[in-house]
């Protein structure tokens, strides 16, 4: 467990998979189903799930739309838009796994709905 022992979970990360019937863009259009599903599978596959490790979840909306398909890391509050499987893959080693932010896929500061 690491050194912070009072979150029940290291680091947790949440995939907006919202749907808007409206017509606006949304995650659930550029696959995040899928992603959740890639990032949930590969932290099983590594050992990081569970108490004192990482929690994969689900998320409605983030508003942060423009950027999509988004995901976000807390306890360090980095969010991220990603394209593809490597993406995700590339997430789930070095950030979750080693605790190094992949900078080239941090949402910009700026973008929002």
């Amino acid at each position: 467990m690491s050194e912070n022992r009072s979150s029940y979970y290291e680091r947790h990360i949440f995939f907006c998979l919202n749907q808007r019937d409206n017509g606006e863009d949304c995650c659930a259009r550029h696959k995040a189903q899928a992603a959740f599903e890639r990032c949930k599978s590969q932290a099983k596959e590594l050992g990081l799930l569970g108490p004192g490790k990482v929690r994969v979840n689900k998320a409605g909306c983030l508003d942060r739309c423009a950027g999509g398909p988004i995901a976000v890391v807390y306890p360090e509050a980095v969010w991220y838009s990603y394209v593809d499987e490597s993406d995700i893959d590339e997430i789930v080693q070095s950030h979750l796994r080693d605790g190094v932010v992949v900078d080239r896929l941090r949402t910009p500061p700026d973008v929002g709905r």
